[in-house]
């Protein structure tokens, strides 16, 4: 009974605020309505035993991409009337889709009724055969058993486009001096070193290399 009003409880907040996230004013708040949204996904995760997938969920999403989020929203000067101006072009559509999975959802809910009992049917994340294992102890033993190779293929999928961002954004100015490893590497003491005999009273002037 206790868990399956908390379920409502994290439910019912996660719908408010995810609807408070697209329909704030102030971008700031629909970040921060955002966060409140995972963190009660994560409460749902939690009463699903799933402790490793909602402390992620916080660390991940909470810590990096919402907080990220936020300080883009406060140091760009973004268009938001612009923004609004597209929102409101494409809310007819977006309420069609809305409206289709509402009557999913409801035709869902009638077929298999509203009992409250329901979440029992729900295979919990740790394998129930006494072996003792933790929720993160039992995902890290399939992660890196059965699916191990599509793991590591999702990690290089990551890796490449992580790179390919990098290669597209990166732009070279012209006239700024850059580090060259190779002819760092194939200087001796005769290119490094330049003794130069200065008259009393005179001045180095500099060289073409010297410039910039």
């Amino acid at each position: 009974m206790i868990a399956a009003i908390f379920f409502y409880l994290f439910a019912i907040l996660s719908v408010i605020s995810a609807v408070m996230v697209i329909s704030a004013r102030n971008p700031v708040h629909a970040v921060l309505f955002l966060i409140l949204t995972f963190f009660n996904a994560a409460g749902l995760f939690v009463l699903l035993s799933a402790e490793f997938l909602a402390l992620l969920l916080i660390i991940v999403y909470v810590g990096a991409v919402a907080v990220l989020f936020l300080f883009v929203v406060m140091m760009l000067d973004v268009d938001f009337a612009e923004l609004k101006a597209g929102f409101i072009k494409n809310a007819p559509v977006g309420a069609l889709i809305g409206g289709v999975v509402l009557i999913e959802l409801v035709a869902l809910f009638i077929a298999h009724g509203f009992e409250i009992g329901a979440s029992g049917a729900v295979q919990t994340a740790v394998p129930s055969t006494g072996s003792g294992l933790d929720n993160t102890t039992a995902l890290g033993l399939v992660l890196y058993t059965k699916y191990v190779y599509f793991f590591q293929a999702a990690g290089l999928i990551l890796l490449v486009a992580m790179i390919g961002a990098i290669v597209l954004t990166l732009r070279h100015k012209e006239g700024v001096k850059r580090q060259s490893i190779p002819a760092q590497v194939a200087r001796n003491p005769k290119t490094a070193i330049e003794v130069i005999q200065v008259p009393s009273g005179g001045a180095i002037l500099p060289t073409a290399e010297g410039k910039g």
